[in-house]
């Protein structure tokens, strides 16, 4: 791949992050029984429904927490060794796209599985081959972090030198009725470390 589409690839890539780092969940799809599709009053906050017998239910649009992605987390870039912040020593380049979440309803808490489709494209010294990535969810409640874990996802980057990922955390758990307040966020790790595992 030339080091000029390459920067094509990074400046696209950016402009996506960067147009999404506010509110990005723009699907906002949350699954609703049928029964539970009664439209709420103006200005009523949203019910949260629970299932026969205490079973986890589906839940309103309202009372599920939105996906955001922050500018510092939405891209991460892999370089060489010795070459950081140089952009001809990028091994590859990894961004988020769309995300969208659907939550249910426990007596005791509210669970959110998260889905994010992502890109990985190879820099100017990259090869093809395995890479991991460590993605970090974080629910929080203002100052308060409910939920924070760091999942980390293998993806294989063919010859053709870029590929898309599916990203998906279906544990995320934070306390029953805090989901109109809370936010959940989505980036890759800046603490950890990703590595390149295998080269065809």
């Amino acid at each position: 791949m030339s080091s000029k589409l390459f920067g094509h690839l990074i400046a696209a890539s950016l402009l996506v992050a960067l147009a999404g780092c506010s509110k990005t969940d723009t699907a906002d799809v949350v699954a609703v029984e049928p029964q539970q599709a009664a439209t709420p009053a103006a200005g009523a906050q949203a019910t949260l429904a629970t299932g026969v017998g205490g079973e986890p239910a589906a839940v309103i649009q309202g009372a599920c927490p939105q996906v955001f992605l922050t500018d510092e987390t939405a891209v991460h870039r892999a370089y060489a060794k010795g070459g950081t912040d140089d952009p001809m020593k990028i091994l590859y380049q990894a961004s988020f796209g769309d995300q969208t979440r659907q939550c249910t309803q426990s007596a005791t808490s509210l669970t959110v599985n998260i889905v994010a489709q992502g890109r990985v494209v190879l820099g100017p010294v990259g090869t093809p081959g395995t890479v991991t990535l460590p993605i970090r969810v974080t629910a929080r409640d203002e100052d308060q972090v409910l939920y924070d874990q760091v999942r980390p996802i293998t993806v294989e980057i063919p010859a053709t030198g870029t590929t898309q990922f599916v990203f998906t955390d279906s544990n995320v758990t934070i306390p029953a009725g805090a989901g109109a307040d809370a936010k959940v966020y989505i980036g890759f790790d800046k603490g950890g470390k990703t590595d390149k595992k295998k080269r065809n």
